[in-house]
């Protein structure tokens, strides 16, 4: 298979694939890996070149088994620091709350890893290519042509080359990039959300004692909430998520607006105290949409290829890989079984929809003066801190019977939300308020 495509290269002829996956991060390498080993041709093209930096370095206990079905296990215990738990901080409460993963309706899942996302995305994409999938990198996607037998893909390499695929399936897991999503008008922003983020990494910062050093802290503020992430080489990856507005009114650079950002958050500045900015501070906006279709003829979305809402809860890693483990049985099916592709696309469709909603419902509130009572002070009447710790650990797919108990926390919240009415819709219309887009919205964060 892989001489028959450098030939073809080579000779400067479309190659042919039987899958064409766009986009070598955690849901296109996934997704290349296993069809490969089922035997079918699979070309990845990613436009970058690994190692290459990536935010969303937090893990949760719902990946450790998807990397042993891959092979990878090992490996990414190799480079991951520890997470046990998410701590979360308040300035609105007299004290910090830590949820520990072991304390979740599935006690079999008691912890995750924090990673450098340069060093897990190489694990994944050389694992890809280990399993027979032909990688390209530094190769840019430019056009999809769709044809009744598949499609004709054009791509550009980093030293001008314009090469051609012709492909029987298009897997688009192209991340934020949404290739397919923007080209076919699919995308569109998540109108129940709208955040912006900046981040970067520090050395130095103080971490929580013993085992929950690895733990994530999540930092609510004024404006937003901040993430703190450590890392097994040292450094700290601390990001800021915000409103709109609150980007819209930066003035200077952005360095110094992030540092400035950082001393609203005392609790946060004070883990900061010693430590020292190590990377460029990076922004980026329009952070929530979502893609009107998972699939059609010919092609479909993994990832964040789909859709993103917010990283609050570090889900972007966990349902990349899900999506790809059913996007590759949905796509084998429908290869050697046609006439069973359309139920096999219902099924995909039904999961690439579950896990986004299932966080959005706590996402679209975790700002909430309601919902951070909840969270910092958790009740375990009808286990429904064991269903919460559910949700935090990504344990969304499987058989656990967290759903009454999920159901019984969202009573909980709706009567507690009736019960300060008052002040609940005064966070209603403060919400409806922030999340507006803004003129220059885009240019505000750069």
């Amino acid at each position: 298979m892989q001489t028959q495509a450098k030939f073809e290269r080579d000779q400067g002829l479309a190659q042919h694939c039987d899958v064409l996956v766009i986009g070598g991060g955690p849901a296109g390498s996934t997704a290349a890996a296993l069809l490969a080993q089922r035997g079918h041709r699979v070309t990845l093209l990613e436009k970058a070149r690994h190692p290459r930096f990536h935010i969303g370095e937090s893990l949760l206990p719902a990946n450790l088994p998807l990397f042993e079905r891959l092979g990878v296990g090992e490996q990414v215990r190799a480079i991951g620091m520890e997470k046990w738990g998410a701590e979360f901080v308040s300035p609105w409460h007299g004290h910090t709350q830590t949820f520990e993963f072991a304390d979740a309706w599935d006690k079999s899942m008691p912890f995750a890893y924090q990673v450098r996302r340069s060093e897990l995305d190489e694990i994944l994409i050389r694992n890809a290519s280990a399993k027979g999938a032909d990688v390209v990198e530094g190769c840019r996607v430019q056009e999809v042509v769709f044809q009744p037998d598949g499609a004709r893909v054009s791509a550009r390499r980093d030293d001008g080359r314009v090469e051609v695929w012709q492909a029987r399936y298009v897997i688009d897991a192209s991340g934020r990039d949404t290739f397919l999503g923007n080209r076919m008008r699919l995308k569109h922003r998540n109108p129940r959300h709208n955040s912006s983020a900046m981040y970067g990494h520090f050395e130095g910062a103080h971490r929580l004692p013993g085992q929950a050093e690895g733990n994530i802290s999540i930092f609510w503020f004024e404006h937003g909430w901040f993430w703190f992430i450590p890392l097994a080489d040292g450094a700290t990856s601390v990001g800021a998520v915000s409103w709109p507005y609150y980007f819209k009114g930066r003035e200077g650079p952005m360095e110094t607006f992030f540092l400035d950002t950082i001393a609203l958050c005392p609790a946060l500045a004070e883990r900061l105290k010693d430590a020292r900015l190590v990377t460029k501070v990076e922004a980026t906006g329009n952070y929530s949409y979502v893609s009107d279709r998972t699939h059609g003829p010919g092609y479909l979305l993994l990832g964040d290829a789909f859709a993103f809402i917010d990283p609050v809860f570090s889900s972007g890693v966990m349902l990349a890989m899900v999506s790809a483990f059913a996007g590759a049985e949905a796509v084998d099916t429908s290869l050697r079984e046609p006439k069973h592709s359309a139920r096999a696309m219902r099924r995909f469709d039904r999961l690439m929809r579950h896990g986004p909603r299932e966080f959005s419902w706590f996402i679209y509130r975790v700002t909430n003066p309601t919902m951070r009572d909840l969270f910092m002070g958790p009740r375990n009447l009808l286990r429904m801190k064991e269903a919460l710790l559910s949700v935090l650990a990504g344990d969304l797919y499987g058989k656990t019977p967290i759903w009454g108990s999920l159901l019984a926390f969202k009573a909980v919240y709706y009567l507690s939300s009736l019960r300060h009415l008052h002040r609940s819709v005064l966070a209603w219309q403060r919400r409806r308020r922030n999340i507006r887009v803004l003129d220059g919205q885009e240019t505000a964060v750069n």
